[in-house]
């Protein structure tokens, strides 16, 4: 009997360590779907657009990844005034740096 997804699983391939074929043990289907989107979502945009999320990053005092998952994810720019939504992200960084000690 198949265990139901545990409640963070959003369908994605897995991150595991894993000798069979790319897409694990689930649909290959989702695992190309999943490929394709990333690739589209992380397709290298322009130089300007690219500096300019940089600098508004750097002035965020976040990375350029994290700004533009965050463009990425909700679709919106971070604002100096968003500082809830900014030391969210920082915190997020603190325990994924530590997560590997646990």
């Amino acid at each position: 009997m198949a265990r139901p997804p545990k409640r963070t699983d959003n369908g994605g391939p897995p991150l595991d360590d894993y000798d069979g074929p790319p897409w694990g043990k689930g649909d290959a289907y989702i695992f190309l779907a999943w490929q394709a989107a990333r690739a589209k979502a992380w397709r290298a945009p322009s130089r300007d657009v690219m500096l300019m999320r940089l600098d508004k990053a750097e002035r965020l005092g976040l990375t350029y990844e994290e700004y533009t998952l965050e463009l990425l994810e909700r679709g919106r720019h971070l604002q100096e005034e968003d500082t809830d939504r900014i030391a969210e992200i920082r915190r997020a960084r603190k325990r994924r740096r530590f997560s590997h000690l646990d």
